[in-house]
């Protein structure tokens, strides 16, 4: 090994390239590379697009006797002292006394046990909040100011001008905030230096991927100055625009994501289009098979989304459909019609659910609609059923003896052939990764039409991205007979009258759900996918009501006289499946169940849900368990209990259960209160990894970003050229993956 090589990771390159390792910045070195690699920073353009979350302003810092009462402001201070004390009822106060010269500023942090040890005498700190009076008239305080400390420590008292005079990137403009490396030394003020030196050094020429002509048309702000000031912001920026992320700095760098976003999924949506896939024939048989298999009158929305498949399934390219529709608008049926075009033209269907309830309720629904009228052989194959079963299947499905199979995983694994696979329908789409529908995918020797199904409403903003290669249909108009469901937010204090309106409901022959979020200790999901138990009373370690313990409660002790009876994710298939049946058949009054039932459950006589912890839940899960009542014809009733304190933020959900039965607002306000990447609670969603772009927040970007895409791809832009185009592939081959998480373009 030469000295050069050893000496490699210590060399600082003067010249930055975006491309080069993040280790050679100055200042950053190996060991914080490793740190910095945490936070999915492994190159100098990783490290600019690190943003500020937000930003202080500093521009004017002042002095601790020119403050009044109500004002917003910056001091730069020293800190003289600080200590915890606590009020009458235990809760710890930090407070923190901050100078300069001879004047005094009291600063306090509800809660503020954490910052014990975080402050010396002697440091310097920024400051910044809401100024107001101190208790009984005692000079001015902040409550709960941002801070940051600006040095170790000094020496002496510190004079108003000498605070005017440190370093500029710390006072005297508007600052970058960052999110600081938890267990690291990478405070805002280190990425502030780092990244203030990473732009001295960036070479002057940059690559831009954009092409000219949209930047031009769009007014965009080259790329290394939308760097430059997205991070420093210049003088005269306006701060509310620094703090919307609605500067032209911020829209260059979200319109640049959005538009390399859109485009791979249009080359995505062209090359599936190219493909050759099956044309199926809508012959006068099918129509009547059609009308036989039909069990009710469809709606007008249910008849308008068969039509838009049945269009697609006709084409010779494949299918590619996302068919969305509120808990309870009749999706299954017209998945169920689809199929019937398919096995009429002589191919098989696969349908993939995501738990063996979800599937086995597809299983009965198909038999009872397709096996008895039209005698298509549907066969049910999940990871529950013992080998010797799944051998069997698996021979059954390759022969072609089977014309419909629905399943869970199980219909993904290598082992299952089909003998000819003509369309795959997946429910609850956004429970599975990509990957899992490209795999089914990929099951047939010719490309299968594909139709996703999903019962939580989709904003259109989050579909174009997360479904990009998808055409969308929404049933958007509920079957006839269905009837409201009547919401109520209530305390568990009140449990005793809950209790006693389930009882009266079981009097009059209806029954119920009490649904927990947990089975025995933890999360309720959690458990269900590790089988993770602890020992636990009533309530769990968590504080939360456990269905288990309260199973025992409510069948001993609060409803002795009723039939309760018991679902959660750790039982058997038979076991749920034993439980359903019985529930179905109206041998269980009362059902307790944890999340399982969230979806796929169909009970008409079932009147009442109760949602224990209800604030624990998100809006479109809460909706979802709503869904599972109304189903028939009597009045239906939706009970959320909530337990000891309740977040503003979950008093926003829960008000919204109790005003609206429109799923898709809301969905649109579970996606604002979570944002995208939480609102379908997992990274398997196929949600791209947007670093700086935020879909509800710049929707008019994406629709702009989609727009110029389209044209870009389609090369209907005159003012684009080759080179140009050529560019946008090169960057998107470089970025798709790391970037984006998406699937790699063709």
């Amino acid at each position: 090994m030469s000295i050069f090589t050893k000496l490699l990771p210590f060399i600082i390159i003067s010249v930055l390239e975006l491309n080069t390792e993040v280790k050679f910045v100055k200042g950053v070195g190996p060991r914080v590379a490793e740190w910095l690699a945490q936070k999915n920073i492994s190159t100098v353009e990783d490290l600019l697009y690190y943003l500020p979350f937000r930003y202080e302003d500093r521009l004017n810092p002042r002095g601790i006797g020119e403050l009044r009462a109500g004002e917003m402001a910056t001091v730069i201070a020293e800190v003289r002292n600080s200590a915890v004390f606590r009020t009458r009822n235990g809760m710890p106060i930090f407070e923190l006394v901050a100078g300069q010269g001879r004047s005094t500023l009291k600063c306090i942090w509800f809660h503020g046990e954490y910052l014990r040890d975080r402050f010396k005498p002697g440091q310097l700190v920024a400051l910044y909040g809401k100024v107001e009076e101190g208790w009984k008239g005692r000079g001015l305080q902040i409550t709960q100011p941002q801070f940051e400390l600006l040095d170790g420590g000094g020496e002496g008292e510190l004079d108003l001008e000498t605070a005017k005079d440190i370093e500029s990137l710390e006072v005297g403009r508007i600052v970058p905030i960052y999110e600081s490396a938890a267990n690291t030394k990478l405070t805002s003020r280190w990425f502030r230096r780092i990244i203030h030196g990473a732009l001295e050094n960036l070479a002057a020429e940059i690559p831009d991927g954009i092409p000219p002509a949209i930047s031009g048309r769009l007014k965009l702000l080259d790329r290394r100055p939308a760097f430059a000031q997205v991070h420093f912001p210049p003088e005269g920026e306006s701060f509310a625009d620094l703090q919307n992320h609605a500067t032209p700095a911020n829209k260059r760098l979200i319109f640049e994501e959005l538009f390399f976003l859109e485009v791979g999924l249009e080359l995505k949506r062209r090359k599936m289009r190219e493909r050759p896939g099956i044309s199926f024939a809508l012959t006068e048989n099918v129509r009547q098979a059609l009308k036989k298999t039909l069990p009710f009158k469809p709606t007008a929305a249910q008849k308008r989304v068969l039509g838009e498949i049945a269009h697609d399934m006709q084409h010779p390219s494949p299918m590619r459909r996302l068919l969305q529709g509120d808990v309870g608008s009749g999706k299954t049926i017209v998945a169920l019609q689809a199929a019937t075009i398919a096995i009429e033209n002589g191919y098989q269907v696969a349908l993939m659910a995501p738990t063996e309830i979800l599937a086995t309720q597809h299983y009965f629904s198909a038999r009872r609609i397709l096996e008895d009228v039209a005698g298509y052989r549907i066969l049910l194959l999940t990871g529950s059923l013992d080998e010797d079963m799944k051998r069997s299947a698996r021979r059954h499905i390759a022969r072609g003896d089977v014309h419909l199979v629905i399943g869970t995983h199980a219909l993904i694994q290598e082992k299952v052939e089909f003998h000819k696979l003509g369309l795959v329908i997946v429910d609850e789409q956004h429970r599975f990764g990509v990957m899992q529908r490209f795999k089914l995918m990929k099951k047939g020797d010719a490309e299968p039409d594909t139709l996703v199904m999903t019962a939580t409403p989709i904003p259109r903003t989050l579909a174009l991205t997360l479904y990009g290669d998808l055409d969308t249909s929404v049933i958007d108009e509920m079957p006839p007979g269905r009837t409201p469901i009547t919401t109520r937010k209530i305390s568990d204090q009140r449990a005793d009258e809950v209790w006693d309106f389930v009882r009266k409901q079981a009097r009059l022959g209806r029954q119920a759900y009490v649904v927990y979020p947990v089975i025995e200790g933890a999360p309720a999901e959690q458990q269900e996918m590790e089988f993770a138990a602890e020992p636990a009373g009533a309530r769990s370690k968590t504080g939360l009501k456990a269905a288990l313990h309260m199973y025992e409660e409510l069948r001993k002790k609060v409803f002795p006289d009723l039939r309760v009876g018991l679902l959660h994710g750790r039982m058997s298939a038979e076991e749920k499946e034993q439980t359903m049946h019985r529930f179905k058949a109206g041998e269980i009054d009362v059902l307790v169940s944890t999340t399982v039932i969230e979806v796929g459950v169909d009970v008409p006589n079932a009147t009442v849900m109760v949602v224990e912890h209800a604030e624990r839940f998100g809006l479109s899960q809460l909706h979802q368990l709503r869904g599972r009542i109304g189903r028939g014809a009597a009045k239906s009733y939706c009970v959320l209990m909530t337990g000891g304190k309740v977040s503003p933020e979950a008093e926003r959900r829960l008000n919204e259960m109790v005003r609206t039965q429109d799923g898709f607002e809301i969905a649109e306000l579970d996606l604002e209160l979570r944002g995208p990447g939480e609102f379908f609670g997992t990274k398997q969603a196929g949600m791209p990894g947007l670093r700086i772009a935020n879909i509800l927040r710049d929707r008019n970007l994406l629709e702009l970003a989609k727009v110029e895409a389209a044209r870009l791809v389609s090369e209907s832009d005159p003012e684009i050229t080759l080179a140009d185009r050529q560019r946008v592939m090169q960057h998107l081959r470089q970025h798709w993956q790391r970037r984006y998480g998406l699937v790699e373009v063709g």
